[in-house]
């Protein structure tokens, strides 16, 4: 039996950045899933960085982190969330990691002596990153190159798809160039000038748009799109408005209209039929109906961007369409509440502390903790989250005076979070992250959590053996375990074997869950997160109370 030909769409963009090239692609693959077509996604990132593990949430925005262990774009968690495609290691390339793997093979001697030059060399390793999508079988492979055309460090990623479009034939590739129509209100008109100038950046490096994805503040009159398919050399039919739309799940129904899907399946010639979208118009209605609302204050440090949380953003929003309620976010500065008081708290129907690293607005976060605590509003913590819970806990309940984590002091009297020596030398289980440079070793990717019955977890979950997504470095100290469980701490869900503590939650309190784990990476539209559900259903009882 035959392999599946898997055919490429490239997402390339132009004018400006942030257009959103990432939901554009995973809006896209949406319609070929609901055409019955499976798909796989890839992004291919033009920074130096091997990965962004290392790189600061206020200029990358959020680590979005695979099953299988692999620090990512955080556009990998549009791809998650609008197909039922899973991201892995292959679905994240940037320049650093195709260098590093070019200058590995060079040390070895694979190119034999042989000048190694961004072309070939270079190039082939991202066609041999991108080619490794057919492995997954997949009908329909995505491919999106971050930047902007004219960009220097894009180039050798443009090439290399360029040389593809040669290498697997014009019915086996398409090139989407999304780009900016913008609407000069003092003129009272649209500009195409800045799409012809983008497109002519691309043609001068060998690649011809076969679809232009305009987006736009207002419609685009038929005459603007003819003269942008003459001046850019396009059919007709292939230049589609990406108009602006009150939620991103709303966009494949919006490239649905504009027959995005249907441009691509006649270019590859794939017979077309009418998409399913029935579930993406079922939640656009949950969102834009919803009875009731929820405040919740988000409690971090990397508030000023709001993508340093997008996943978990996106949780939230989807918790509230299993509840028919709007979730307002309040972003709170966790140093703020350290030195202007907790008022940020008092009109909130749930706290949630998410996760980061370093001492930096800790003290705020754990003083959110006892406040939700003490005040019986709902409580989600992930990962530094959870940590921080059980160091207020024990500090304040459990009289450990000077309770913390071993993470911001080097001799703490009772580090009730600490690095686990003993897991760590097991080897085999904890997976090693790209930034292991920095120290410490990371527990990253997938791993099995048994549920305690009877607890408030349980009750979400309706299940004993989950599977969730992790990285940190730093664990629950077992050393603790009794004495925080004598004091009123639930262990809520721990490793099958025991050896560590997943999830807490504390005694006599109507909905407080912290989770070593991100359970946000799991959130979809479709399938709202048990915890992000239980948390916003939490909330909306705390509101009508």
């Amino acid at each position: 039996m035959g392999k599946r030909k898997t055919r490429f769409v490239f997402v390339t963009g132009g004018v400006v950045s942030s257009l959103g090239k990432g939901i554009a692609a995973a809006s896209l693959a949406a319609l070929f899933e609901a055409r019955g077509l499976s798909v796989t996604m890839q992004k291919l990132d033009p920074y130096i960085n091997v990965d962004p593990g290392t790189m600061s949430p206020f200029q990358h925005g959020e680590v979005f982190v695979t099953d299988d262990g692999a620090e990512t774009d955080l556009d990998l968690g549009h791809y998650e969330r609008f197909t039922h495609a899973t991201m892995s290691k292959r679905s994240n390339f940037t320049t650093g990691r195709i260098y590093e793997s070019v200058i590995r093979r060079e040390r070895r001697g694979d190119y034999l002596g042989a000048t190694v030059q961004v072309i070939p060399h270079v190039t082939n390793a991202i066609k041999e990153a991108i080619l490794s999508l057919r492995s997954d079988s997949a009908d329909i492979a995505l491919v999106e190159i971050g930047g902007t055309v004219g960009d220097i460090e894009s180039q050798p990623f443009l090439e290399a798809i360029r040389q593809l479009r040669f290498d697997l034939g014009r019915k086996s590739t398409a090139f989407i160039h999304l780009t900016l129509v913008p609407y000069i209100a003092s003129a009272g008109e649209i500009k195409t000038k800045p799409t012809q100038h983008s497109v002519q950046k691309l043609r001068e490096i060998g690649i011809q748009p076969d679809v232009l994805l305009c987006r736009t503040e207002t419609p685009i009159p038929k005459s603007q799109k003819d003269k942008i398919a003459l001046f850019c050399n396009v059919e007709k039919e292939a230049v589609i408005e990406a108009p602006d739309v009150d939620t991103i799940y709303g966009v494949p129904l919006s490239l649905r209209e504009g027959g995005l899907g249907s441009a691509i399946l006649t270019h590859f010639g794939i017979p077309d039929s009418e998409p399913d979208l029935t579930p993406w118009q079922d939640i656009c209605n949950k969102i834009r109906h919803a009875s009731g609302e929820v405040r919740i204050a988000m409690v971090g440090k990397y508030i000023e961007l709001a993508d340093a949380y997008k996943s978990i953003n996106e949780s939230l929003f989807h918790g509230g369409t299993a509840h028919d309620v709007k979730v307002h976010i309040d972003y709170v500065d966790a140093e703020s509440l350290e030195n202007e008081g907790l008022d940020a708290l008092s009109n909130v129907h749930g706290i949630l502390v998410p996760g980061g690293f370093g001492e930096r607005g800790t003290e705020g976060k754990i003083a959110a903790v006892r406040y939700a605590r003490e005040h019986k509003v709902p409580y989600l913590g992930i990962c530094l989250g959870m940590q921080m819970a059980v160091v207020e806990f024990a500090r304040n309940v459990a009289g450990l005076e000077g309770a913390t984590s071993s993470e911001f002091e080097e001799h703490p009297v009772h580090p009730v979070i600490a690095l686990m020596t003993e897991w760590e030398q097991e080897g085999e289980r904890v997976q090693r992250s790209a930034s292991d440079d920095m120290g410490g070793t990371m527990r990253l990717g997938g791993y099995s959590c048994r549920v305690i019955e009877g607890t408030t977890t349980h009750a979400a979950y309706a299940k004993t053996e989950i599977r969730e997504r992790h990285r940190h470095r730093y664990e629950f100290n077992n050393t603790y375990r009794a004495q925080l469980e004598a004091a009123g701490l639930v262990v809520a869900g721990e490793l099958p074997d025991g050896s560590l503590v997943e999830i807490v939650e504390v005694r006599d309190h109507p909905w407080f869950v912290g989770c070593q784990f991100h359970p946000e990476f799991l959130s979809r539209p479709y399938a709202p997160h048990p915890l992000f559900s239980g948390f916003v259903g939490a909330a909306k009882q705390f509101s009508q109370a």
